[in-house]
């Protein structure tokens, strides 16, 4: 039972484990006190140039954990050989969340997404709902853009500063959501977000970029919502239909 216990602490704890690549990121992950720092790995390839020797002075003043890799295991946990530069670092991302917590919350406003693939979207939508009243972004593993530099870097800072709830999929998720109105965003759809009625378990699900909304998780929505275009402007960019989901009244 104990043995139990442990694992699922050990669990829990690596879920909220995020692995970020890249000289100059790790730099900036170690120069801001406010992330917690699991450990640092460098290839024992890399040559002691400047970025090196920063990055080495860096963890040893913060304390962190330096493990050294061959190169092509440093790629497996960077998992992005092109662009790790030969170091990764494993921060703890304490807003990080398993889906199935968002069951305990007894009311909140998430905004769901459903294949979001371009990391400059995915932070910006992250930025947009981190300074609104959103409580959180569902965020499944499975065809989504994943927690990297790119996404940092648009959401310019405000990562760790909103909730975001991972699942596998939305489909695994969704259905087990009582009592909650669930929209899917659609050019298509009749009602607009001007017919939305407040409630305390809301969330709003947001499509590709180029499909929208998937067949199977729109069967899991109450309804289907648009908002109301002029002009003959066809559709906005979906980090900017976050937005305005995000501050809508």
């Amino acid at each position: 039972m104990q043995d139990s216990q442990e694992y699922k602490d050990k669990k829990a704890f690596f879920e909220k484990v995020i692995t970020l690549y890249g000289r100059n990121v790790v730099i900036e992950v170690l120069q801001d006190s406010s992330v917690e720092v699991h450990k640092l790995h460098m290839a024992d390839s890399n040559k002691q140039d400047g970025a090196i020797k920063e990055i080495l002075s860096l963890a040893s003043k913060r304390g962190v954990e330096v493990t050294y890799h061959a190169k092509n295991v440093l790629a497996r946990i960077s998992k992005n050989a092109k662009q790790d530069q030969g170091v990764a670092i494993d921060i703890i991302a304490k807003t990080y969340s398993n889906a199935k917590e968002i069951k305990e919350l007894k009311s909140f406003k998430l905004i769901a997404l459903d294949g979001i693939q371009n990391p400059q979207n995915l932070g910006m939508i992250i930025r947009s709902c981190a300074a609104s009243d959103i409580d959180g972004i569902i965020l499944p593993k499975k065809s989504s853009a994943k927690i990297s530099p790119l996404v940092i870097k648009a959401s310019a800072g405000t990562l760790f500063k909103i909730p975001i709830y991972f699942c596998d999929a939305l489909e695994d998720i969704l259905p087990s959501l009582e009592n909650t109105k669930i929209y899917a965003l659609s050019s298509h759809a009749t009602s607009t977000i001007y017919d939305v009625k407040k409630s305390e378990k809301s969330i709003y699900v947001l499509g590709n970029e180029s499909d929208g909304v998937s067949p199977e998780v729109q069967k899991l929505c109450n309804d289907s919502i648009s908002i109301p275009m002029k002009r003959q402007v066809e559709s906005l960019n979906v980090a900017v239909t976050a937005s305005l989901i995000a501050f809508m009244a």
